[in-house]
């Protein structure tokens, strides 16, 4: 048996069972993709992130995969946030930048003030479509066409107010049978810039809380929107959290607070 460590923070809030809980497992090689599906499966949290660092004269500090418990996805947000806190905060890593490695390319997270992590992500493309008539019968009231954004198979829809973000009961065994990665809906914020909930059921997760990689998306459409580069988002979950986002050309800064739940170990063949 194999003895793990295993640490859970919860990103995107400054307070304990806040935000999105992710388990972070810092790894000195790959473990097999089978037994690192079953540990996010253990889990049961939207994400578990393996670490292995990067080799000597690498261009990133460490490679980070991310799994739900449906499966890999190729961009994850709040468990790279909180992947980041681990290794600032628990594994003395000694400056306030790391570069991750991803099936998204290179990812960035810089250390600010006042415990903010900043990550450095893709600007994701998005491409309007017709709304899926299964899409409509599951969420009721839309409009009649949405945005799919190609690199991870999300649908997007832009919802007239935040009260109609708030209210949304979309049929989630309908959502499932679509065949993508997940639904994102959006819209004006009152006392931000933008709101936004996720659905993922066909990746075992019925809604995440606070979704960091949908801001690849949503910061270059709501920044277009309202003419301004740097915005506040609010993902209205039953847990919620606060998002700090910039558009940057190709790139989005998306910062957020950590909060540190739990470290244990785990056994595994």
């Amino acid at each position: 048996m194999t003895r793990l460590a295993l640490y859970q923070v919860d990103a995107f809030t400054d307070r304990v069972f806040g935000g999105n809980p992710a388990a972070v497992v810092p790894l000195t090689a790959w473990l097999d993709d089978a037994l690192m599906q079953s540990i996010a499966v253990e889990n049961n949290l939207s994400e578990t992130a393996f670490l292995v660092p990067g080799a000597e004269g690498a261009d990133h500090d460490f490679h980070i995969r991310w799994f739900t418990p449906g499966g890999e996805v190729p961009l994850c947000g709040h468990a790279t946030l909180a992947s980041a806190w681990v290794l600032f905060n628990k594994l003395d890593w000694p400056t306030d930048t790391l570069g991750f490695h991803s099936r998204s390319g290179p990812l960035g997270v810089t250390r600010k003030e006042n415990g903010w992590l900043e990550l450095d992500f893709p600007n994701l493309a998005f491409d309007t479509v017709d709304t899926p008539d299964l899409l409509r019968q599951s969420l009721g009231n839309t409009p009649a066409t949405e945005f799919f954004v190609p690199s991870d198979t999300n649908y997007m829809l832009v919802l007239d107010s935040e009260a109609d973000v708030r209210d949304a009961n979309p049929d989630m065994r309908a959502l499932k049978t679509l065949g993508n990665q997940g639904l994102i809906i959006t819209a004006p914020g009152q006392d931000c810039d933008f709101v936004s909930r996720y659905f993922a059921p066909g990746m075992g997760i019925d809604e995440d809380p606070v979704t960091g990689s949908i801001h690849s998306v949503l910061t270059p459409y709501w920044s277009e929107r309202l003419g301004k580069s740097e915005l506040i988002a609010h993902q209205v979950s039953a847990r919620g959290g606060i998002l700090k986002c910039e558009l940057r050309g190709d790139r989005v800064g998306i910062a957020g607070q950590a909060a540190f739940y739990m470290k244990g170990f785990i056994q595994v063949p």
